[in-house]
């Protein structure tokens, strides 16, 4: 399936999207105030150990301490190096108490990035990525991406690298799935590049004091071009002069064959708006998406999971009912796939197919699901489904959502997505009023409040208004103020 990435450049932000067959597959958002750290390298403080939790908090310069678990905690053990087994664990001989102490330096990388009310979230194991390779300064053996299946191809891999390798040089490498093409030229140029950038890290490390970072990652659009690029892709159409000659220097020194594949563009039409990302933008914002077939899903997204809901909406089929429900949900497979990458959901997500009786039919519907999921760039986990009808599934989570990244929780509502009714503001008032008669001697009291709310004070509510001013002996005036929302409103004591 052809594919083409189109990157919009602006100095506030990045914009990435990746588009198959003409249809917006995925987003990618990097702005220059919040740029993700996922990768960063730090040199930070140990602030504060729990051993109740077998984690740690991490001071490496940011808003909010980063976490540390002990199963994140790298430790070289006899008799792992020389089995070349590496040398990461769950560290269960050792408990976090005993391995880090408070005020304690540590070298540091970002495995996610803050997410939430979450700080960053760290491992002391260090990675760092080229094209081809993936460098493990602390270990020592050589491993395959799992996408290179076949056993021998994997062995044939393994020994080339391990030919380039000279026997004392300590780290280890991890092949992706583009090496598996490579010439031995070209994973011995990248084995080189990262051994430099590790080096660098070192050197910067003796001189630096905590909290320092060490190194940053590549760029939004210099991650695009080393990980997302695949033989299906035919284009990368940039809409920046300077960001295309960057980009343009950049692949000629680390991925030439991907040079030819950029192109800038100059037309009057913004990038995003000639192909219709704008638009899809909108939409991946939007709580419901319609099937082309007239159902819908409707899609919720909470802190702890996402659940995903399909109806047939106005589809009434053609045959008969399971029929329907059956094509609805083979619809909805394939377009929950797409949301899922497009909207970047991520941790538990839980999707309530509509009810199928026919066990071919569900069979059919979670193959499709598998299917289109399997094109994802992230890791995916799915169950069948329960005895409630419905589909499990993780999907991992290393950034913020799309709708974390481009919007804030309603100020009206809080992220309810609902409000007060303006009639239980009015009752709120009145027994407002009354508590505010028994602790206070005012010569009258003033409403301000929505236009909303004050109508019906005028309106429907204005006799029990009037036999509240009767109760407490004391003038009731309103003031409609336009600026406020429905459920606010104040009460002053003239």
């Amino acid at each position: 399936m052809s594919e083409e990435f189109l990157i919009n450049f602006t100095p506030q932000e990045t914009r990435v999207a990746l588009v198959q067959q003409g249809v917006v597959q995925e987003l990618h958002i990097e702005r220059t105030a919040s740029c993700g750290i996922v990768g960063n390298i730090y040199l930070g403080r140990v602030v504060r150990v729990l051993p109740g939790m077998q984690s740690a908090f991490i001071d490496i310069g940011l808003e909010r301490t980063a976490f540390l678990h002990v199963a994140d905690i790298w430790e070289e053990r006899p008799g792992n190096v020389e089995a070349g087994q590496g040398g990461t664990g769950t560290n269960a001989t050792r408990p976090i108490e005993r391995i880090l102490s408070e005020g304690q330096n540590l070298l540091v990388q970002v495995l996610k990035d803050p997410l939430g009310t979450k700080g960053a979230r760290l491992t002391t194991q260090m990675s760092i990525a080229g094209r081809l390779l993936v460098l493990l300064p602390q270990e020592r053996h050589i491993g395959i991406s799992q996408r290179i299946e076949g056993e021998v191809e994997r062995e044939q891999l393994r020994t080339r690298i391990q030919g380039l390798l000279q026997k004392d040089e300590p780290g280890g490498f991890i092949a992706r799935t583009m090496a598996e093409c490579a010439s031995d030229a070209e994973l011995a140029s990248d084995i080189s590049y990262l051994r430099r950038i590790w080096t660098e890290i070192q050197h910067r490390a003796t001189n630096a004091r905590p909290p320092t970072q060490l190194h940053h990652d590549l760029t939004l659009a210099q991650r695009v071009l080393r990980d997302l690029m695949s033989p299906e892709t035919t284009r990368v159409v940039i809409d920046s002069r300077e960001n295309f000659q960057k980009l343009s220097s950049f692949s000629h020194e680390y991925m030439p064959q991907v040079a030819a594949l950029l192109e800038h563009y100059t037309g009057e039409r913004p990038l995003f708006d000639l192909h219709g990302v704008e638009d899809e933008i909108q939409k991946a914002l939007a709580r419901r998406v319609d099937l082309k077939s007239g159902g819908y899903l409707i899609i919720d997204q909470t802190e702890a999971m996402t659940t995903i809901d399909v109806n047939t909406g106005g589809f009434v089929g053609l045959r008969n009912f399971d029929d329907t429900i059956f094509k609805t949900n083979l619809e909805a497979a394939q377009t929950i796939a797409r949301q899922l990458r497009l909207r970047n959901l991520g941790g538990i997500i839980i999707a309530d197919f509509i009810d199928m009786e026919n066990e071919e039919h569900k069979s059919a519907v979670l193959s499709e699901l598998n299917k289109t999921l399997s094109r994802d760039h992230t890791r995916i986990t799915v169950n069948g489904f329960t005895a409630l009808g419905l589909v499990e599934m993780t999907r991992k989570r290393t950034r913020e959502s799309l709708a974390h990244v481009l919007c804030e929780l309603c100020p009206t509502c809080g992220g309810r997505g609902e409000v007060k009714t303006a009639r239980t503001i009015c009752y709120e008032i009145f027994r407002e009023l009354l508590r505010e008669a028994r602790q206070f001697d005012a010569r009258e009291y003033r409403i301000l409040a929505a236009p909303s709310v004050i109508d019906l004070f005028l309106d429907e509510e204005s006799q029990a208004l009037a036999m509240l001013s009767d109760f407490i002996g004391k003038p009731i005036s309103l003031q409609a103020e336009t600026g406020y929302s429905q459920e606010q409103y104040d009460i002053v004591l003239m």
